[in-house]
């Protein structure tokens, strides 16, 4: 491990991080390689922020209003649906995987990797089938325009699913382009294509159309990634039995779902109270103030998304020296680069503002009430995966509850009085109080000192 504590870096952040920066992309050491593949995510997820951007406007522009919104309707719950109904295996595949490995049981491993994506999929489909049958008994209460897309989104939601549960075992084994560039990048860039393609061919582009479009970009991606991961896991792994262990799988799975369930709780509570108290353009406003932060939270997702499985790696084999030094690792590289990020949006919140429209940078100080929040939260890095990873996931989602209950309330209570700047004061508030538990439980239940500054272990 080439990682050093905090304390022995040079003073300022400037330095801190031209220090950091400096071997970042050179070397083989396990530090190294995370950094690169840290990149790797956070590139990829910007890109697929432009292409999302550049997606909405098109389909805007070339739908309508009407069915650009029933559209969104659709589309918004096959993503919230299809996040969810994996059952958390993308995230403990994360877990499970390094540990079969390092327990050398090969025959669960091969059970896993295969059983994994049948499972999501079997179960999707039921569900998807179910989804189907409350749309036809709900049809005389819905929008008749919104019924054929609906119907679309609910075949789209199996592939979906298994692209998520791909996506979990292609990061297990560090193909992280494998695991995101068909979901972030060429599903989104097929949606583009082939909702463009019928838009120059003179079709009617509405949103049962568009809804077929993004089911067959979902399908394609998923099924084309399917092939050069099965390609790959051939290559990687030996032959042999396969064993299952379904009811181990879930109950390792369900509780970290709990979590991120209650994370995207967290993340949608601030908009949604305020658009039950304010006007649709001071909610528009903070939306792109929301959007323009997004940047931040990139780098925590990159760097969680990076050091899961090697967390759950180095606590099998019972490398509790090298769990810490690469713990202290990624904390330090999320907050840092996080801290210079929100400086640097911060600095240009105007004019990034601006881009939305002149009257968008009304919202340029609420940028500094809900950057705290940002900032406080990556001075401890991804230990929510830290703690899913070594079996306390319970715990984990407990503090996301309580976090997400305090947004709650505090939201309702700011934010009618408030507006834009209680919603970010009760999420920045809300992101401090989760921060504090985390920190908490890792250093009672962990023993770990998990902050981007000060000794590294207790």
């Amino acid at each position: 491990m080439d990682a050093q504590p905090a304390t022995t870096l040079p003073a300022g952040m400037v330095a801190r991080l031209r220090s950091m920066l400096g071997g970042s992309l050179d070397g083989s050491s396990e530090t190294s390689v995370t950094r690169r593949l840290a990149g790797t995510i956070f590139i990829i997820r910007v890109v697929s922020a432009a292409l999302a951007y550049l997606s909405q406007i098109l389909l805007a522009r070339w739908m309508g209003g009407s069915d650009y919104g029933v559209y969104v309707y659709v589309w918004t719950w096959v993503l919230l649906l299809g996040s969810m109904m994996d059952f958390g295996i993308s995230a403990s595949a994360q877990k499970i995987i390094p540990e079969y490995r390092a327990s050398g049981e090969h025959a669960l491993l091969r059970g896993f990797l295969s059983g994994s994506r049948w499972m999501t999929f079997i179960v999707s489909s039921m569900v998807s089938v179910l989804l189907a049958g409350v749309v036809k008994l709900l049809s005389p209460w819905i929008d008749a325009n919104a019924i054929l897309p609906l119907y679309i989104g609910c075949i789209t939601l199996p592939a979906f699913v298994v692209a998520n549960t791909q996506d979990g075992i292609a990061r297990s084994h560090d193909w992280m382009r494998l695991g995101l560039t068909p979901q972030f990048i060429i599903r989104q860039s097929l949606i583009i294509g082939f909702t463009a393609g019928a838009f120059a061919f003179g079709f009617h582009l509405g949103a049962t159309v568009a809804m077929l479009a993004s089911a067959a970009a979902v399908w394609i991606a998923m099924i084309g990634q399917m092939a050069v991961l099965n390609r790959r896991l051939g290559g990687h792994i030996e032959p042999g039995p396969k064993a299952y262990n379904f009811r181990g799988w879930l109950a390792i799975s369900l509780p970290i779902l709990m979590v991120e369930g209650f994370y995207l709780l967290l993340s949608y509570t601030d908009v949604l109270v305020l658009q039950q108290f304010r006007s649709s353009e001071e909610v528009g406003v903070y939306f792109a103030v929301v959007k323009t932060l997004a940047l931040v939270s990139f780098i925590h997702y990159a760097m969680a998304a990076t050091t899961a499985h090697r967390f759950a790696e180095y606590h099998a084999i019972g490398d509790r020296a090298r769990l810490s030094a690469y713990v202290a690792h990624a904390i330090k590289w999320t907050f840092w680069p996080s801290l210079a990020a929100t400086m640097v949006l911060l600095a240009l919140g105007k004019p990034l503002l601006w881009l939305f429209g002149p009257q968008f940078v009304a919202g340029y100080d609420i940028m500094f009430v809900a950057a705290i929040g940002l900032v406080v939260r990556s001075a401890i890095g991804p230990v929510e995966r830290l703690l899913n990873m070594l079996g306390h996931q319970h715990i984990c989602a407990l503090a996301y509850a309580l976090a997400f209950v305090m947004n709650v309330v505090l939201c309702i209570a700011l934010v009618p009085r408030f507006g834009g700047h209680g919603a970010a004061a009760a999420t920045s508030i809300s992101l401090v109080f989760e921060t504090m538990l985390l920190f908490w439980i890792v250093r009672r239940r962990l023993g770990l000192h998990v902050l981007a500054f000060g000794k590294r272990a207790v």
